[in-house]
């Protein structure tokens, strides 16, 4: 379902089953309201993104339930002022502002929210990826809090060395400029022992990440959850766990 060129919108009640690529694709809107979604798919299908947002401002989700065999909310370039909450999501590969920087002359990513959320068996958490070798670029202004996680593999993850299917020349450093980023109140298991990767490039270092009220635990038989993080210093409050970025592991 291609949702593009909507301006002042609202899509309410709509229901997507086994899609053969995005369930919903909202490309070019502005202030677009969706309500009540539902998607299914079945967790080994490819490109099956619930719904995908880029290039388009104004966007709110409220209110959603989406299994999937792939991103159930996806964010390309070019995302503006979006809010999501109250979204219940698993399978799948859980929440991802992605794949930035693959291509020159994309547009910044700014002031995404999402709250409220619920990820069970998913795999992975919320998370932000870009390409290494990429073309600058620029992902600022971005919010998660309150998101409960169930047996979700990586829950929260910044990842600037993306590189599937060995397309790129992972040597090379992403030029995608990441920063006032904020993880508050993410709780719930962990189905791996790093919980928290906060991967960032060694060209441009992540900047203005917040760290507050994490609390994720993971009950395999090889220790407690871990955090493991690169090219970033966040700063931290309230109680953390696993400990994040302690200096030994800490790097800008």
């Amino acid at each position: 379902m291609n949702l593009g060129t909507l301006t002042n919108s609202v899509v309410k009640g709509i229901k997507s089953m086994d899609s053969k690529f995005f369930h919903m694709n909202v490309i070019q809107c502005k202030n677009l309201t969706l309500n009540k979604i539902n998607i299914h798919a079945p967790s080994d299908s490819a490109n099956t993104d619930g719904i995908h947002i880029g290039r388009s401002e104004g966007v709110t989700e409220d209110g959603a339930e989406i299994k999937t065999g792939d991103d159930c909310i996806s964010f390309g370039d070019g995302a503006k002022k979006v809010t999501i909450e109250n979204v219940k999501c698993g399978p799948g590969h859980g929440i991802s502002i992605e794949s930035l920087g693959r291509y020159p002359n994309e547009q910044p990513v700014e002031d995404v929210c999402i709250k409220h959320c619920k990820l069970t068996n998913t795999m992975f958490g919320v998370r932000i990826k870009t390409w290494p070798a990429s073309p600058e670029g620029v992902a600022t202004g971005m919010h998660f809090k309150d998101v409960t996680m169930d047996n979700v593999s990586n829950p929260i993850l910044i990842d600037q060395q993306y590189c599937p299917w060995n397309q790129c020349k992972v040597g090379a450093p992403s030029k995608v400029k990441i920063s006032d980023v904020s993880f508050k109140d993410i709780k719930g298991t962990s189905a791996t022992k790093v919980a928290v990767k906060l991967l960032c490039s060694p060209g441009v270092p992540c900047e203005k990440v917040v760290m507050c009220g994490v609390n994720l635990e993971y009950h395999g038989t090889n220790g407690s959850a871990i955090s493991e993080c690169h090219n970033v210093k966040p700063t931290l409050s309230g109680k953390n766990v696993p400990p994040i970025c302690d200096d030994a592991k800490a790097s800008a």
